[in-house]
């Protein structure tokens, strides 16, 4: 007897596929008899798992596509540059701190003469590190104040916006009078008086 498997189609909006195969062991009833698979009819080819063009999997059409993998979109959006660049740099300081600070922490355990020195740069690196921290807020926040939605009415996003629609308004219009003139054979061109 046939079982129907239904997957979802890998992009959005296209229809979902049903395949249908038959078990091994068991015909369903009254299909040795009829001559008639659990596939709609398309008998032994159908029971042997290939469609009536000889193709796997019952199809008579294209051969079926399965992806490995489905993506998936993004639950956050991707950090802007400066603040990604900013966040690796800290991250690349503050986990050679924790190395300096471990190396100073098991130097003065065997009592060597590196584990001064070894002290006094894992201070002067926790205060970079602090320093890379707070870098990537203030370079967040000066992002956000340039070119995010900041609904505040010190945000320079708003001005930066309406000179860019602005300068996009002047270039269409001229690009519309450069139009305009090609269709008149530049009948339309003013003379210098």
């Amino acid at each position: 007897m046939g079982t129907a498997e239904r997957r979802e189609a890998p992009e959005e909006g296209a229809a979902a596929q049903v395949t249908t195969r038959s078990d091994a062991g068991a015909p369903g009833p009254g299909a040795a008899a009829s001559g008639r698979g659990t596939a709609g009819g398309h008998g032994a080819a159908a029971r042997e798992g290939t469609g009536s063009t000889g193709e796997p999997g019952g199809f008579s059409g294209k051969a079926s596509y399965r992806p490995l993998w489905v993506e998936e979109p993004a639950r956050r959006r991707r950090l802007p540059d400066p603040v990604r660049t900013a966040a690796v740099r800290a991250v690349l300081i503050i986990s050679v701190t924790l190395i300096q600070a471990m190396v100073a922490f098991l130097c003065t355990l065997a009592e060597s003469w590196l584990a001064f020195p070894m002290v006094i740069s894992s201070v002067v690196s926790t205060i970079l590190a602090t320093w890379a921290v707070l870098d990537v807020w203030v370079t967040r926040q000066v992002w956000n104040q340039r070119n995010g939605v900041v609904s505040a009415p010190s945000s320079t996003a708003r001005a930066l916006r309406r000179e860019r629609r602005r300068a996009r308004r002047q270039q269409r219009a001229a690009q519309r009078a450069q139009a305009r003139i090609r269709r008149r054979g530049g009948a339309g061109q003013l003379s210098h008086p």
